[in-house]
């Protein structure tokens, strides 16, 4: 069974007889995409793990795309009801919109065990442990024998829009360079599976032989790296001309380490 963000209102904290659980059947994944309280904030998803595997896109509250302007969102390229009903209920209606794009994307939507989002955004659940992480959607029962905890709260970032599948990585920059400048500093990545777009890694004062880690998710699988675009910029017209460059860069892969 497949819960696509279970409603929150007159199903939270009820009898497991009311609402769906876990022991409704053999395999029980959900997705939370609007679990925030219902008063204040009109949350309409239930927000406790009730599953197998409960996978916290975004945090599971506000998904990216959903604060546009109303306009901009009503004016869908999918038309007046489809654009309407995503502004009404844009959170809510993710989890089938992310069930529908993991059925083209086996390989996406990787969920890190996590004790919180707050923890994900950190070192403490990256890479994937040696059994590997879920996909979160259609291919979710391929972990169905790897389960050993009582509940599996997983966490993941998607995109703003169509395709939202992502792929993590960890970045790691030591900066070259004879002075610090002030600015920010920009990482593409180049592989057999595709290349990416520019990903910031830093931005503030860029410090000469400190080293920068960042996790960024990227919008392809780039499958086995062959290059690292390495872009800074200082924001100013600066007369001096200062320079920086990369001494390393390292990339990890969430999914294999």
């Amino acid at each position: 069974l497949s819960g696509l963000d279970p409603a929150q209102p007159y199903f939270q904290s009820t009898p497991i007889e009311v609402r769906l659980d876990k022991s409704d059947a053999e395999f029980v994944d959900v997705i939370h995409t609007d679990s925030a309280p219902t008063i204040p904030y009109l949350g309409f998803g239930i927000s406790p793990a009730i599953g197998h595997l409960d996978f916290y896109p975004n945090g599971g509250k506000q998904m990216p795309g959903c604060g546009k302007n109303p306009i901009s969102q009503i004016v869908d390229l999918d038309g007046i009801w489809e654009g309407t009903r995503d502004f009404v209920a844009c959170n809510h209606l993710r989890s089938y919109k992310y069930y529908s794009d993991s059925i083209i994307y086996p390989d996406g939507f990787l969920g890190y065990s996590c004790a919180s989002y707050n923890v994900f955004e950190t070192e403490r659940c990256f890479p994937c442990p040696p059994e590997g992480c879920p996909n979160m959607g259609h291919f979710a029962d391929k972990f169905k024998g790897k389960i050993k905890n009582n509940f599996l709260k997983l966490y993941l970032n998607t995109g703003e829009a169509k395709d939202f599948a992502l792929w993590r990585y960890k970045v790691t920059v030591t900066l070259s360079g004879k002075r610090k400048v002030k600015g920010y500093v920009n990482i593409a990545l180049y592989g057999s599976g595709g290349n990416t777009r520019q990903h910031q890694v830093v931005k503030g004062t860029l410090e000469p032989d400190n080293t920068y880690t960042s996790f960024i998710d990227v919008e392809v699988n780039i499958g086995t790296v062959t290059k690292v675009k390495f872009l800074w910029n200082n924001n100013m017209l600066n007369p001096t001309f200062p320079k920086l460059g990369a001494a390393t860069i390292i990339v990890q892969s969430g999914e294999n380490g």
